[in-house]
């Protein structure tokens, strides 16, 4: 045992007490990771709890195609009712007015009158010899990968093919004309919406088939002669676009949408 004497003692005492008395050194802060771990683990929880609310069971990211397909269904179904609808109700006035015809000499002579001019008007259908003309993209190759120095909207049938080849037969000489089966008439408008046809509210993948009565010849000759053709028909050597042009005796159907017109004069 070691023994001290008083004075030792007391200085002891007073360094302790000094000791106390002055500010103490700070201590060493901790690390930043210290502190940040327990905050990202706070925001993790509170982004997994909100996450589980609004899911509710359900996955967040699911496939929504198949409801959109069923909902493009849907609505062709709806216009195709509403179609079937249209066309009962014009029959049903056709026939009223042709019943009152009976009986009334003023609506029998403009009944009349519209009947003489339905072939041009294009509300009947007419058959004879004509020429046939299909368009279609190129064919898809199974790596992917495009020819070379060509893009994808070189590879797809666009409006202004489908209008060339239209604008041809006309000028061909064209007596009546149908694209996918449906009568064009000189109130129609042929639009495309990507690699789709839209004519008269309807859309139409390829290939696009288009049907003209009149002299094959003159119908063939407008078509070698239109710069439009002339430039797909090069695409079809390049990039294995399709066209396909053929001869035959075709049938022409009877325009069956809605006649209503904005505005119109009578001719002299």
């Amino acid at each position: 045992m070691e023994y001290t004497s008083g004075a030792a003692s007391w200085q002891k005492v007073l360094r302790r007490a000094v000791a106390g008395l002055l500010p103490r050194r700070p201590r060493q802060r901790r690390p930043g990771w210290s502190i940040g771990v327990p905050l990202i683990a706070a925001a993790a929880g509170l982004l997994f709890t909100t996450t589980a609310t609004t899911a509710g069971g359900t996955a967040l990211r699911e496939d929504r195609r198949p409801q959109l397909n069923q909902l493009i269904e849907d609505r062709r179904a709806e216009v195709a009712a509403s179609e079937r609808r249209a066309a009962d109700l014009r029959d049903e006035v056709e026939g009223r007015t042709s019943a009152l015809a009976s009986s009334d000499g003023p609506i029998r002579e403009q009944q009349d009158r519209a009947d003489s001019r339905r072939d041009d008007a294009g509300f009947t259908t007419l058959a004879g010899p004509g020429v046939t003309v299909e368009l279609d993209d190129a064919p898809r190759r199974n790596d992917g990968a495009l020819p070379a120095g060509a893009t994808n909207d070189d590879l797809v049938v666009h409006q202004g093919d489908v209008q060339a080849v239209v604008n041809a037969l006309w000028a061909g000489g064209a007596e009546a004309m149908s694209i996918m089966n449906v009568r064009v008439l000189s109130t129609s408008a042929v639009r495309c919406v990507g690699n789709t046809l839209l004519l008269h509210g309807r859309v139409y993948s390829p290939p696009f088939k288009i049907v003209a009565i009149g002299d094959p010849a003159a119908l063939q000759r407008s078509l070698a002669d239109s710069q439009g053709v002339r430039l797909f028909r090069d695409l079809v050597d390049d990039y294995k676009l399709g066209y396909k042009e053929t001869v035959s005796t075709v049938t022409v159907p009877a325009f069956e949408d809605s006649t209503t017109l904005r505005s119109a004069t009578v001719p002299k």
